[in-house]
């Protein structure tokens, strides 16, 4: 305590004080339930980093050319460049889960190269702020962004401490990097920006991200050990699936040749939640050019109304994951089918009413229905895999939610800027996806190979047929 206490020394000492309680109750938290030793800590520290990432770089473009499209002929750079972009991974993604599967070793790398490869892209986008890098360097950034999601996915369960289940760390990780990630790194980075112009908030990427690759590599090695894993698999052709893990001989396969088809509960939530994604995906860069290509708002209420929307978003996906935290996720199945519907619902009211609070109604509803609905996808997941394939199974679905969120991206850059038109295409795309959800939910499907019409529980099943041993007759006995 300082011998003479002044106003400003008061205050000082009470914020040094209040800081240290806060840093120490965000610590305790984070280290609750044993996280500390499985090393789901570590793991809390690298999602906060990817979330106050994508949240610096959605200030620092705030502003720039890539939301404020509000011609023709920018809006179709930005598709062509969104295309390009985007492309890759949408050839990437049906890869990434087998490639995981082979991945014996390099987890960690991995996640700290999706960091690494977004530090380089920062910096690239500090120095050519204003040219045609711009736009895939930012895209690039999301795709790097989703890759880290992906991959976050398959090393979660080998961190999962024995107090709590699956579910709740998942939904635990993404509170986590909504407030230490989004609203704290996205703070500071509208701080910067207001004072240094996007530069600041770039520079504020840089950081982050190198300070995510070094975080990355802090999670526990054993992540790394995959011995015994058997891979899982979305498809599933039961009149020409191979020999099933019930016979004694092709139970005695080695795991890398076992596959293990996701089971009906399973494949209701991917569905559900990829028709959800599309939404998300479509809201996140269209309302951006809606707002834009409105001229009778000035630059302010454009940037209200945009606030607006993306603020009802936060509450949405805030509201949903404390819900699904507290939740008893007894159908998780329905839950999915009914936030599907839920939010088909909300898509069509925006078509109809054409205004942009209708938007951000959407917003809210769809960002809280996705994050129900896959905290019941986690649930399905942990409920019906064995412990062998939970890993893998875990991959496989966030690259199918990831990819969805792309496909609604690109739609919300290539329809135009009419909002009805733009809202009523979507909403057919989810009915489809609606109506898929709802056959899979009850045992059908309009794809085969790929939809509900496959049991609760699927089988294991080997990748080659295991040749038949015959018993040979001893010779030389008489009998």
């Amino acid at each position: 305590m300082p011998r003479k206490l002044t106003v400003t020394r008061v205050a000082v000492l009470r914020s040094r004080e209040l800081t240290s309680k806060g840093i120490a109750s965000f610590q305790r938290a984070a280290k609750a339930d044993g996280a500390d030793k499985s090393g789901l800590t570590a793991l809390t520290y690298a999602v906060m980093a990817n979330f106050a990432t994508d949240a610096a770089i959605a200030v620092a473009l705030a502003n720039t050319l890539f939301f404020s499209a509000a011609t023709g002929e920018d809006k179709l750079k930005v598709a062509l460049y969104l295309l390009i972009t985007i492309a890759p991974f949408a050839v990437i993604a049906p890869v990434i889960g087998p490639l995981l599967d082979r991945l014996q070793r390099g987890r960690r790398l991995a996640l700290a190269a999706s960091f690494a490869m977004r530090t380089a892209l920062a910096i690239l986008l500090v120095f050519n702020f204003d040219s045609w890098i711009l736009y895939p360097a930012a895209l690039g950034m999301m795709v790097l962004s989703k890759s880290f999601s992906v991959l976050k996915s398959a090393v979660t369960p080998r961190v999962l401490p024995p107090e709590i289940d699956l579910v709740r760390v998942n939904s635990r990780l993404t509170v986590f990097g909504l407030l230490g990630g989004t609203i704290g790194a996205g703070a500071i980075a509208a701080a910067l920006a207001a004072l240094t112009g996007s530069a600041g908030a770039l520079w504020l990427a840089v950081v982050i991200t190198a300070l995510g690759a070094y975080l990355s590599m802090r999670i526990p090695s054993w992540v790394e050990v995959t011995e015994g894993e058997v891979p899982a698999t979305i498809t599933y052709h039961p009149d020409d699936a191979h020999t099933a893990v019930t016979d004694p001989i092709a139970a005695a396969a080695p795991a890398s040749k076992r596959r293990q088809p996701l089971g009906r509960a399973v494949i209701v939530g991917l569905w559900g939640n990829g028709t959800i994604r599309v939404l998300t995906g479509f809201l996140t860069l269209y309302i951006a050019f809606i707002d834009k290509a409105n001229t009778e708002h000035s630059p302010w209420m454009q940037a209200a109304m945009l606030g607006l929307v993306g603020a009802a978003a936060g509450i949405g996906n805030f509201s949903g994951n404390t819900a699904g935290a507290r939740l008893k996720l007894g159908r998780p199945a329905l839950i999915v089918v009914r936030c599907t519907a839920a939010v088909w619902v909300v898509a069509v009211i925006a078509a109809l009413t054409d205004n942009l609070f209708a938007a951000a109604f959407a917003a809210l509803v769809a960002s809280a229905a996705s994050a129900l609905a896959k905290v019941s996808l986690d649930a399905s997941l942990q409920d019906d895999l064995p412990e062998e394939s939970i890993a893998s199974g875990f991959g496989r679905s966030e690259t199918v939610l990831q990819l969805s969120w792309v496909i609604g991206g690109t739609l919300g850059v290539l329809l135009p800027t009419t909002f009805w038109i733009g809202f009523t295409v979507i909403s057919v795309v989810l009915t489809f996806g609606l109506i898929q959800t709802a056959l899979s939910y009850r045992g059908s499907t309009l794809l085969p190979g790929i939809g509900g019409k496959r049991p609760n529980l699927a089988k294991q099943q080997v990748t080659e047929p295991i040749p038949t041993v015959r018993a040979h007759r001893p010779t030389g006995t008489g009998k």
